[in-house]
C-alpha cells in the first residue's frame, strides 16, 4: 500500500494550494513575530521596564491578529468560494465560527 499521498482523516488540505508569493509572505509574517517574541525573551533577561515589554506584548499581539486576517481572506477567497460554488453553504456558518475564534 502506497502511503505517500495519505493524509490523517482528521486533517483537512486545502483543494487550492497557496501560491509561492502567498506562502512566503505568510511565512515572512511568522518569522517577525517569532523574532518580536524572542526580543520580548532578551528583554525579560536585560531585566527592562514593564512597560516597554508591554509594547511589545501588544505589537506582537496586533501582528498575530493581522496574519490571522490575511490568513482568513485567504481561506474565504479559496476555500469558502470553491466550497459556495461546489453547492457546500454549510461552509458559511465553519467559517463564522473561525471568524469568532479570531476575536
Amino acid at each position: 500500500m502506497n502511503h505517500e499521498h495519505e493524509t490523517c482523516p482528521a486533517c483537512h488540505q486545502r483543494h487550492t494550494p497557496r501560491s509561492d508569493a502567498e506562502l512566503r509572505q505568510l511565512k515572512n509574517r511568522i518569522s517577525r513575530m517569532t523574532g518580536q517574541l524572542n526580543g520580548i525573551g532578551r528583554m525579560l533577561d536585560e531585566n527592562r521596564y514593564c512597560g516597554d515589554i508591554l509594547i511589545q506584548i501588544s505589537a506582537v499581539q496586533r501582528a498575530l491578529q493581522n496574519f490571522g486576517y490575511a490568513v482568513l481572506q485567504s481561506h474565504m477567497e479559496a476555500c469558502v468560494a470553491e466550497e459556495l460554488r461546489q453547492g457546500n453553504d454549510e461552509i458559511i456558518g465553519e467559517t463564522v465560527e473561525l471568524m469568532k475564534k479570531l476575536k
